[in-house]
Parts: C-alpha cells; structure tokens; sequence
C-alpha cells in the first residue's frame, strides 16, 4: 500500500557513481527506486524532512558513509536490496524517521549493518544481514525500532547492540556466529528481547553490560562459545522463560564488575559507531575508530550521535521502576561449567529456574554482599554440587528441590537461611554447614545418597531445627545429624532422624506429601506451575518408602524416583519375596 501510494520521481535501472551522493529526497518529496545501481559514491541515497520513498531491488555499495540515510520523520518501504561494502552503516535511521526495511541483504559493511538512533524508529524485517565488521543492527540515543524475523550472522562484533538508552522490540530473529555477543545491552540500553534464537556465538549469547536493563524472555541461548547469558550486577534485567542450553562456559554469570580476569580475556566489546570515540571496554582492533578515518556527510553534519537527543528526558523515558534483577522460570542446563554463577555486588532474585545437567555445580554464590534470593527452583542431576554459597554471602534458599547432584546437596558458608527445601539423592552431604557461616537451617526434607544429612562443621553460628533427615541407602553409616564437638554456637532443636529397621520386621515409610514435592507450583508471580521451568525438572511418587521384610536380599531397600524427563512409570528393585515377584515393582509417578 505505501509503494502503490508512493507518487512523485520515479528511477528505474541507472548508474550512480563517484560523485557525492546518488538522491536527495526533502520536504515531503517522494520518489521510487527501482533496479539501480549506487557505487563509490559519499551516500547512495538521502531521504528527510517528511520525505517517502520506496527502494525496489537495488544494489547499494561501496559509499565512503552510510548507504541510506533517513532522518527528520522521512519512511518508505526499502525491500530486497542488495547493500554491502559501506564505509559506514549500510542504513542509518534517526530523529523519527520510521521507514519498513524488508527482505533485503545487508552485508560486508566496514561498520554497522543497520543504526537505529535519536528517536529513530522502523520495522527491521526478513533480512539477512551478515559479514559486517560491528554490530549487525546497533540501536542507541532513544532509538526504538522493531527488529523481528532477521538472520543475523557471522558479524565481527555483536549480533544486536543496544546501548546508551536505546530501546527497541527484537523478536523471532536468528542471531547466529557472531564474534562477540550475540545481543549487548548496556548503558541504559533497555530493549524487549523476545522469542530469539541466539547460537553458535564465538563469545557469549547475551551480554548485559554495565546499567544494562530490558526483558529478555523466552529466548533460546544455546551452543555459544562463552556463556549463555553474562549479567554485569550494575545493570537490572529481566530474564524470563528463556532456555539457556550447551554453551561452552556458565549458562548464566551475574558478575560484579568488568574483570578480565573473570572470563580469560572473554569480554566482549563495545562496538564503535560513526566515528564515536570508543568506551574502554572494547576489544580487539576491528571495533577501534580507524586511523585517518574521515566522515564524510551531507552539508557537513558531524556524526555527533549525543545532538540527535531532542530532550534528556526523552532519553530516560524507557527506564522502568526495578530495582532487582530478576531471574524467573529459566531453564539453565548441560552447560559446561557452573549452571548459575553469582559473583555481585547488588541484589538477585532467582526464582523457579530449572538448572539440571550443568558440568559443574548447579548455583554458585562466590560473592552477594546484597541478599541474593533462591526461592523454589529445581537443581537436580549436576556434575558436582548442587548449590554452594562461600564467606561473607548473603543468601536466602527457599522452598527449592535440589536432587541428585553429584557433590552435596547445599555446600553454605555464608549468612542467610535455608528453609523448607527438599534435598533428595545427593551424592554428598545433603546440608554441609561450614565456616564462619551464620545460618538457620529450619524445616527441611533431607535424604542423603552416602553422607551426612545435615553437617554442622566448624565455628557455625545459628540454628537448625524441626528438619526431617532420612537415611537414604542402609549401607550409610554416616551421622545423619552431625555438629562438631566444640561448637557452641549453633543449636539444634526439634529434627527428626528417620533410618532403616535393620531387623526387617517392620515397614518405615517416609513420604513427601504435605507439601508435596518442591519446587510447589505456587510462585511470587502467580504463574501456573505449567508455565514454570522448574516443574518441569521432577517427577516424584507420592510415596517415598523404605518396606524391609523378613527374607530381603542385601541391597538397596530404598527407592528414591527421580526423572528429568517424563515418565508414565518407572521400574525400581522390590524387596519383598511373594508369589508374583519379578525383582522389579512398578511405581507410579505423579
């Protein structure tokens, strides 16, 4: 409807080359572009003050600046062109111009695909943008476009860069083998990213830099070099439902400050833009301004990205009112390293997240000296523990199901509390309480694979009282409830320590009912447990029992079920000898 509306000159199949620029289009004039070709030239084509046009397959290369340049609420429909070889961004947006990009290919630039700036707008569409030395799309200064369907890939710097204060919509993109993040965020950056598949990243999948903010939800971050998603703990964002996955390194880092030391030089960097001189975060010569670079621009303009700014507050406009990170129903599994690692320096909130089958521990706290809160997750089958808390951490772990990972079940030695989670099946201590730690531990379900249940070593100040502790295989010779001898500290009071009846003459079932099974489908945000990742992570039977009869064979007399899966059954070692048994009993599963 806007081509076929579109009246005024109208250019068909001719040659722009070697002079300053190819069209100017200003004062609501209109044209239409179709077949041309725009080469060596300063710009190809130059479209403001109110102007529209509409540009049909051409081919738009080898300008000293940006190929096409919209500004002053000029639009149009720009659609399968072929734009590449740019000395600067091959589509540069600003001061509320809202043109439709569609379907074109956008490649090969010595800077940035597409730039979205100054309360510049658009709808970026079904184009393949690649090769680009920066950002495949960089949005910043209030620009809030709509970036949705694209394939962003093998970029030299980040896929996606959002920064001072830009905004936007990115949805159903596939960002894929780009040097550096996959998305960057940072310095008020505040997009919504929704729906994405970032991939195959030579770095990390999504980096929030410093004052970093957005909603990142229901993305799918996987198979990246470095992390799956890197959080700077001076920025607030908001991480939603996505499925963080096989990435090489943690599958999410909240870490405290810029430290190379932290990622091995893995930081990645923030880009240069239009002759910006760059932030001291950048790395690598490709995002450093080029020597002798010059800008070359209409009438002399300067790319001076700041005097695109109508108001300084339009340019905090997009900031909300949050004032905690948040990590809600993400699912953070077979990563290569820790599932969650926290080394911050502000609050955390981390509820009802699945992090199973990570190659190190579950959740790693190494630094929180704001509350960092664990509330109602799942951490079940990592390679070494399921959450550890050092010194000096404040942390809170709340009604979580920690289950079958391969060290202890909680390693704490900070301050906070643990209350009424469930930990079934560790390989470890299900509780190891160490340190100067201050803790209560109040109210939990503990049944260990082999070690203690709940042990309280060294100079442990607090309380650990009305828990219930299970035997988990009668060969556990180990204390259920241990505290050193020496402390005196630390009080016990009110836990029940349930074991096997070695006689075999009577039944002892223990059951995890009331409540049933954590993590419970409630959650502070009223989701229904069908939408919460970490439902997803167990399956459990309503019935925990150890049965030991007359005639039993030695072995194991317990059965704890677990599935990361889903099951309609599961075979377990039945103990009894009657008239039917197979060696296997059939059990249920909720």
């Amino acid at each position: 409807m806007l081509a076929a509306s579109t009246l005024g000159c109208f250019l068909r199949r001719c040659l722009f080359r070697e002079g300053k620029g190819g069209v100017h289009v200003s004062n609501y004039g209109q044209a239409r572009l179709e077949g041309n070709v725009f080469r060596g030239l300063n710009y190809a084509v130059r479209c403001i003050q109110n102007s529209t046009i509409v540009m049909l397959r051409n081919e738009v290369c080898e300008c000293r600046a940006s190929g096409i340049f919209l500004r002053l609420s000029a639009q149009g429909l720009i659609a399968e062109n072929n734009i590449h070889s740019n000395g600067e961004a091959g589509l540069d947006i600003r001061k509320g111009a809202n043109p439709i990009i569609l379907c074109n290919r956008i490649h090969s630039g010595l800077r940035s695909g597409v730039v979205v700036l100054g309360n510049g707008k658009g709808s970026i569409r079904s184009n393949q943008i690649y090769n680009n030395k920066e950002a495949g799309v960089y949005i910043l200064f209030s620009g809030n476009p709509v970036v949705s369907g694209n394939h962003i890939f093998q970029g030299q710097a980040a896929g996606i860069a959002i920064n001072e204060n830009g905004r936007g919509m990115i949805t159903e993109n596939v960002i894929k083998e780009n040097q550096w993040g996959g998305v960057d965020i940072r310095r008020g950056g505040d997009p919504i990213l929704k729906n994405n598949y970032i991939c195959y990243g030579y770095s990390d999948g999504v980096v929030v830099g410093e004052r970093g903010r957005g909603l990142i939800e229901g993305n799918h971050v996987y198979c990246n070099k470095g992390c799956g998603v890197w959080v700077m703990s001076s920025s607030l964002p908001q991480l939603l439902g996505n499925f963080i996955t096989h990435n090489c390194m943690y599958g999410l880092a909240v870490f405290c400050r810029k430290d190379p030391e932290n990622m091995e030089g893995n930081w990645p960097g923030q880009e240069g833009i239009g002759g910006e001189a760059g932030s001291g975060e950048r790395r690598g010569v490709e995002g450093e301004r080029r020597e002798g670079q010059e800008n070359l621009n209409e009438e002399g303009e300067l790319f001076a990205w700041e005097s695109d700014l109508d108001s300084e507050d339009e340019r905090h406009s997009a900031r909300r009112a949050i004032s905690v990170a948040l990590v809600e129903s993400n699912c953070m599994s077979y990563n290569g390293a820790v599932g969650l690692y926290v080394k911050s320096s502000e609050p955390l909130n981390v509820f009802a997240n699945l992090v199973n089958g990570n190659r190190g521990t579950g959740i790693a706290v190494l630094q929180s000296s704001q509350l960092t809160r664990l509330v109602t997750n799942c951490i079940l089958e990592n390679g070494r523990g399921g959450i550890t808390v050092e010194k000096d951490c404040r942390v809170e772990l709340r009604g979580n199901g920690i289950y079958k990972n391969c060290g202890h079940g909680v390693s704490f030695c900070g301050n906070g509390q643990i209350l009424e989670n469930d930990v079934v099946g560790n390989r470890g201590y299900g509780i190891q309480v160490l340190g100067g730690a201050d803790i209560k531990v109040m109210r939990n379900r503990v049944q260990p694979a082999q070690g203690c249940g709940v042990a309280v070593l060294g100079p442990v100040k607090g309380v650990v009282h009305d828990n219930v502790l299970f035997q988990g295989h009668p060969g556990n010779k180990k204390e259920l409830l241990h505290m050193d001898a020496a402390n005196e500290n630390c009080v016990l009071r009110n836990n029940s320590v349930l074991r096997h009846n070695q006689s075999c003459t009577s039944a002892l079932p223990w059951v995890l009912e009331n409540p049933p099974p954590r993590p419970l489908a409630s959650s502070p945000s009223g989701l229904s447990s069908s939408q919460y990742p970490s439902r997803l992570g167990i399956s459990m039977t309503t019935r925990i029992s150890a049965t030991v009869e007359s005639g039993c064979h030695n072995g194991s007399m317990f059965c704890s079920i677990l599935s990361s899966g889903v099951s309609d059954a599961i075979l377990v070692p039945a103990c009894s000898k009657d008239a039917n048994s197979t060696g296997l009993r059939t059990v249920e599963i909720n």
